[in-house]
């Protein structure tokens, strides 16, 4: 088994072996929100040790101690990276009180609930120099990856383990910043398909609503073995995924088959 450090992803610990799920939530009650699918699905990928044991309030020799048993082989030298404390941006100092649409997900979610959909509708109605403000328990990466791209300024303001205020502010010159697939994603199609043949792990998200088919997708790839390849049937080229699969180390291959029918290959790079 890989060895594993305080940078390790909770979702690789999760795929690695059946009983990890058990062992992190013995450490602390806080990790219980992982039995969620919805909250394994947006946390996990996001979250290494070190980031969780800082949530919880505990040490990462706790999970090491209880993940050993399991056979996992622990590296205590690597040291966690330490992420950069955010600055306060400029547009947070100048928003008013009736500037800010707060928007609390937190009962959505405890109740398996997804919010996004709700958000994004919420969105729609943000006028220039307003913010959204979504009360949750999370830093929702997923979404605030999507919006940035959409234009929104964006600040996640991690007040305690348990609450996290993210702003969503539409800038008066808001203007979606165009993503478009890389160059060579439409070539090639035939010889990386023939190359995972017998390695394909197929997923449909053509007839999920927004923004549930770049999490589904998301969620098959942080499972997905190296050696093997996600084949999407999708409705539409997603261009707010692509980003997201570059950060994640991940190649892909689009084909078009007609309108409201494309294809996508996506394997490790």
């Amino acid at each position: 088994m890989k060895p594993i450090n305080a940078n390790t992803k909770i979702a690789h610990l999760l795929k690695a072996h059946p009983d990890a799920m058990e062992a992190i939530i013995s450490i602390d009650q806080k990790f219980d929100k992982l039995r969620n699918p919805l909250l394994r699905k947006l946390l996990a990928g996001r979250t290494s040790i070190a980031m969780a044991s800082k949530m919880a309030g505990c040490q990462v020799d706790d999970f090491f101690s209880k993940l050993k048993p399991l056979g996992f082989e622990i590296d205590t030298e690597t040291v966690a990276v330490v992420e950069d404390k955010k600055e306060l941006p400029a547009f947070i100092t100048t928003l008013t009180k009736n500037q800010i649409i707060d928007f609390d997900v937190r009962e959505l979610l405890a109740s398996g609930k997804d919010p996004l959909t709700l958000i994004l509708d919420k969105m729609k109605s943000i006028q220039a120099g307003e913010a959204l403000k979504v009360i949750n328990t999370f830093e929702p990466v997923p979404l605030i990856k999507m919006l940035e791209k959409q234009g929104f300024d964006v600040y996640a303001d991690i007040i305690s383990n348990e609450l996290v205020e993210t702003y969503f502010y539409k800038r008066s010159d808001n203007t979606p910043v165009e993503v478009k697939p890389k160059d060579g994603a439409d070539s090639g199609w035939d010889s990386v398909m023939q190359r995972f043949i017998d390695k394909l792990v197929t997923v449909d998200v053509r007839e999920l609503e927004m923004p549930q088919p770049m999490l589904t997708i998301l969620a098959e790839l942080d499972k997905l073995p190296v050696d093997e390849a996600l084949y999407v049937y999708h409705k539409r080229i997603p261009v707010f995924l692509l980003p997201e699969l570059s950060d994640r180390k991940f190649d892909y291959r689009i084909k078009e088959i007609s309108e409201g029918e494309v294809r996508l290959l996506i394997f490790k790079s």
